[in-house]
Parts: structure tokens; C-alpha cells; sequence
């Protein structure tokens, strides 16, 4: 059990191996490469959400509503994880805090991302408005606002090139098929 879940952490196989394994599967997701490389992407861009806790169920609903994959949409959301989130957060902060032409907090005062998000859904659970506005707020709102371009960029960079490769790889795929048949076409 110990090992599998460091497996999980650091593969054992390496990391060039384990995402050349990870791609291969979501290529073989049932789908177009639209809809593969869209799915993927809605989950990358809820990744760079503050809404800790929803991003499988956001990246699912926006999947649905642009017609993509809803599962890669969930294997998407593996962009944000325990090692990108400090980044993801201090980013969005930041960038948040500019573009409301806010002051970011910094030094002592800067926020404690993990001890913010964790206190803030036991405030949730126990209905603790006090703690949501003097804590919370200063810090989500800014964040929200620069989720969207950041959300939108992520979509991108996302789709763009695994649109590519998800099609090259089904391409190839159809015609390793088809030769596998006897020239026959291959059966949907």
C-alpha cells in the first residue's frame, strides 16, 4: 500500500514514461480529438479556480455545456494538485490583486493559502459568515477575477496542442486498424 501511493507521488517508471502512459490513455478515450483535447482543457482551466473542493463537478458541467469529454475533463483537473496549487494560488493573488487595482498582501501578512482553504470549509460546514468575509474574501475575490483570463489562457494552451497530438495518434490508430482487418474497415 506504501508503495503505491509513492508510486502515485513519483512514479517508479519516471516521470517522461508515466506522462507518455497518461497521454496514451486519454488518446484512447472514446471521442473526437475536439472533444478529448476540449475535456482536458475545461479541467486544466477549473484547475485555476479558488474553488477548491468543485473543480470535478465545474469541469464536468463545462465540459457538457462546450460538448466535450467529461471524463477527460476530470483527468484534466490533475493539473491542479498538491504540488501546482501554491503556484496556481500565489498566481492568481497576484495577478487578481492587479487587476482590481488591489494592494497584495505580503510579507507577514501574505496569505496562508493551504490554512485559508482548509479553515474556510469547516467555516463553510458551520455557517461561520464572520470568518468567510474578514478572512476569506479579501483574498477569493481578487483571486476569482483573475481566474477567468487565466482560465481562458490554460483552455488554450491546453486544447491547442493535445488537439493535435489526440488526432495524430487516432489517425494513426485508424489506420494500424485497418490494416489489422485485411483492409476491411474496422468495425465502430
Amino acid at each position: 500500500m506504501t508503495r503505491k501511493v509513492f508510486n502515485f507521488f513519483w512514479p517508479s517508471i519516471g516521470w517522461r514514461r508515466a506522462g507518455a502512459y497518461s497521454l496514451h490513455r486519454l488518446a484512447r478515450l472514446p471521442g473526437s480529438a475536439y472533444s478529448i483535447a476540449g475535456g482536458f482543457a475545461c479541467g486544466a482551466a477549473i484547475s485555476f479556480t479558488p474553488f477548491v473542493g468543485l473543480h470535478f463537478i465545474l469541469s464536468a458541467i463545462l465540459a457538457w455545456i462546450i460538448r466535450a469529454n467529461i471524463l477527460a475533463s476530470a483527468i484534466g483537473t490533475a493539473v491542479g494538485n498538491p504540488w501546482t496549487f501554491p503556484f496556481i494560488w500565489t498566481w492568481l493573488y497576484q495577478t487578481g490583486t492587479w487587476m482590481t487595482a488591489g494592494e497584495a498582501l505580503s510579507g507577514a501578512k501574505a496569505p496562508q493559502f493551504s490554512e485559508i482553504f482548509g479553515r474556510m470549509i469547516e467555516a463553510v460546514l458551520n455557517l461561520d459568515m464572520a470568518y468567510l468575509m474578514d478572512t476569506v474574501a479579501p483574498i477569493f475575490w481578487p483571486m476569482l477575477a483573475s481566474s477567468v483570463p487565466t482560465g481562458m489562457v490554460i483552455w488554450g494552451v491546453f486544447y491547442l496542442p493535445l488537439k493535435y497530438v489526440v488526432g495524430r495518434y487516432q489517425d494513426r490508430r485508424a489506420l494500424k486498424m485497418a490494416g489489422n482487418t485485411g483492409g476491411q474497415e474496422p468495425l465502430q
